[in-house]
């Protein structure tokens, strides 16, 4: 009996949206048309199976949680590495792995992240986004 529970728990829990990476899937032309507009884009490159992936995310969903100008102000972008590993975006901006968070305003990267999860340095990076989408 522990044991279906156990797995039944564990089953809703890697389901349960705080294992989901935040932001708008990604689709091809979709970053470039945010930076065209004059968008400030934060790129999270993702895998479901991933648990650095999940724990970034678990992070950006509590930083969004506590200042909503992330959300207001920010395009947030996932990219699921399982899909878009070869993509023209990936090699573009040489992303090295899943698990890479990356900041862009105009044609410039203003900061990256490869498989960190402090919280301080997340929340650095989304600040750095936010100041970068206030100047514009």
């Amino acid at each position: 009996m522990l044991r279906r529970t156990f797995l039944v728990s564990a089953a809703a829990f890697a389901a349960s949206p705080l294992w989901a990476a935040n932001g708008t899937p990604y689709q091809s032309g979709l970053v470039e048309k945010e930076l065209k507009a004059g968008k400030t884009v934060f790129l999270d490159f993702y895998t479901d199976w991933c648990s650095t992936c999940r724990s970034q995310a678990k992070t950006i969903a509590a930083l969004m949680d506590a200042n909503k100008d992330y959300e207001k102000n920010i395009s947030f972008i996932a990219v699921d590495w399982d899909q878009h590993a070869n993509s023209e975006l990936s090699r573009r901006l040489n992303i090295p792995r899943r698990s890479t968070l990356v900041v862009l305003k105009g044609d410039k990267e203003l900061g990256r992240i490869v498989a960190g999860t402090r919280k301080k340095d997340i929340k650095a990076l989304m600040d750095t986004a936010l100041a970068a989408a206030a100047s514009a």
